[in-house]
């Protein structure tokens, strides 16, 4: 069983490339088989419906979706939603995901957005039957110093979700 951890900010400074570390760190404390993708390491196109499918990025970060068997997304909330890079992504790989099992990781300027995770991952439900595990992380700046996560409830959300991603794919397995 593989399980792919994504950080999709392209920020160098990101709070979710913290929070996605962290849960990449629990995975393997688990004994799970974990794989680290940051978006920031890749440049690819923006969505075009077209070409942007063939580009070799594109084909590599696709093939990696594919072959896990659950996500977790460390997204930034900008806007109310999560970034542009992590919509891009979905985006370019879309039937990769079929029947993934999927986690949120977010970072936020506040608490205002909690809930606006939720049509990427209504999108993931319903277009590609990806089974969302119900419980994510939303952190916000306060949960970190000098690029560490400094909440202990914050640590302790992201090591509980890291456990649920590798339970709920151990169970399908079955």
């Amino acid at each position: 069983m593989t399980c792919l951890v994504i950080a999709c900010s392209l920020n160098p400074e990101s709070r979710s490339r913290v929070l996605a570390q962290a849960a990449h760190d629990s995975l393997k404390e688990l004994g799970a088989r974990t794989e680290w993708m940051d978006l920031a390491d890749y440049s690819i196109p923006l969505c075009d419906g077209k070409s942007a499918y063939e580009d070799p990025q594109v084909k590599e970060i696709a093939s990696r979706i594919q072959e896990a068997e659950g996500i977790l997304l460390a997204v930034p909330i900008y806007n109310y939603d999560v970034n542009a890079a992590a919509k891009n992504l979905v985006e370019l790989t879309g039937s990769g995901w079929e029947g993934k099992t999927v986690g949120f990781l977010c970072a936020a300027g506040g608490q205002g957005s909690y809930m606006s995770v939720m049509s990427l991952a209504n999108s993931l439900m319903l277009d590609y039957r990806c089974l969302i595990v119900p419980r994510f992380v939303y952190a916000t700046g306060e949960a970190f110093s000098d690029g560490k996560i400094t909440d202990p409830e914050v640590r302790k959300r992201v090591a509980d979700l890291a456990k649920e991603l590798d339970r709920l794919c151990r169970a399908l397995r079955m």
